[in-house]
């Protein structure tokens, strides 16, 4: 499945848009084809989007699901990715006055909404839930096949969580596709899989089989690319990740770009956990690739740096600074152009 341009979209995102945990929304309004007709935000009712967020769509900002009824979606997206995946109480009614409505429902949250009683019995005909978070059915542990494929591999690593990986993938994966490349994004999050239909959930297989997962993955989409881009989960730095070794042993990638928020020390909500130095990160993630020769080295082609709580000289300022630090391309591919990065990528 997949939000596809003919999809009338509201998002669900209160307290999204100026705090944490609206990744997910966000990342639909910046990158998904579907019509996005309203923005559900209790905090930013009537608000600029463009001025709230720099994403350049008019979308009216509206209080409930209620208001957003009047621009007529067809579909109402969750929009938030809170710690630990689960829905909010208090947005239950929200979800029950779109079904009533006739609106389906994107849900990316680990709480399973099909089957649930209330919301399940009054679905009516053509009118559907998607729960994104599904395991993959046929999951057998990683074996190294990937790295057979002729394609470049390009992962996606970050020195946190939620600093711009998928976009970071995205970017990159557009560009290719604007220069003639035979290019293919493979997304492993929800709001990648509603954007793109193509992927996995990996947040929702199980550890023994999440490599084998992502192996399977890069194997069906790899044999007649040019480039594969992997959108990255988590961080080798975050006390609470175990999402990155399972992408790099199942993607066997041939390169990595290290993204990294400028100007950040630390792990976000965790102060006691410093982020390394570039360089060392660098290093940190070229060794865990190689593992010692068990695999084929896997250089970090690149930095993609994320500038967005920066002014334009500020942020040109930092992509020299950390070009300078860790003698490798750096672009925001977000902000500017992802040119620099796949330059350096296509050049490998």
């Amino acid at each position: 499945m997949q939000l596809t341009p003919d999809r009338r979209v509201a998002i669900l995102l209160h307290e999204g848009i100026l705090g944490s945990i609206g990744k997910t929304g966000l990342t639909l309004l910046r990158y998904s084809e579907a019509t996005i007709v309203a923005v559900i935000d209790r905090e930013c009712v009537g608000r600029s989007l463009l001025q709230l967020t720099g994403i350049d769509r008019e979308v009216p900002i509206v209080e409930s699901v209620e208001d957003a009824l009047a621009y007529h979606p067809d579909v109402l997206a969750i929009g938030i990715a809170p710690p630990g995946g689960g829905l909010p109480p208090s947005w239950f009614m929200e979800l029950q006055h779109a079904i009533a409505a006739g609106v389906s429902i994107v849900n990316g949250l680990h709480t399973s909404l099909a089957n649930h009683p209330e919301l399940r019995h009054s679905l009516r005909p053509g009118q559907w839930i998607w729960d994104i978070r599904q395991e993959p059915v046929g999951l057998q542990i990683g074996s190294a096949q990937a790295r057979e494929l002729p394609c470049k591999r390009v992962l996606t690593v970050g020195t946190d969580m939620a600093i711009g990986k998928m976009s970071a993938s995205i970017e990159l994966h557009r560009r290719a596709r604007d220069r003639g490349l035979r290019s293919q994004f493979l997304a492993t999050g929800q709001a990648g899989l509603a954007i793109s239909g193509e992927g996995i959930p990996l947040d929702a297989v199980r550890v023994d089989f999440a490599a084998g997962a992502v192996e399977q993955m890069v194997m069906r989409y790899g044999r007649d690319r040019d480039l594969v881009f992997v959108e990255g989960q988590g961080s080798l730095f975050h006390p609470g990740s175990t999402a990155t070794l399972p992408l790099i042993r199942g993607s066997q990638p041939t390169h990595l770009v290290l993204v990294h928020r400028a100007g950040q020390t630390h792990i976000r909500n965790h102060p006691h956990v410093p982020i390394p130095p570039l360089p060392a990160a660098i290093q940190i993630y070229e060794t865990i690739a190689h593992a010692a020769g068990a695999f084929a080295p896997v250089p970090v082609a690149a930095i993609a740096l994320n500038t967005r709580d920066l002014d334009d000289a500020g942020a040109k300022g930092a992509i020299a600074a950390v070009q300078e630090e860790t003698g490798l391309p750096c672009a925001d591919p977000v902000r500017f152009s992802a040119d620099p990065i796949l330059d350096a990528l296509v050049g490998c």
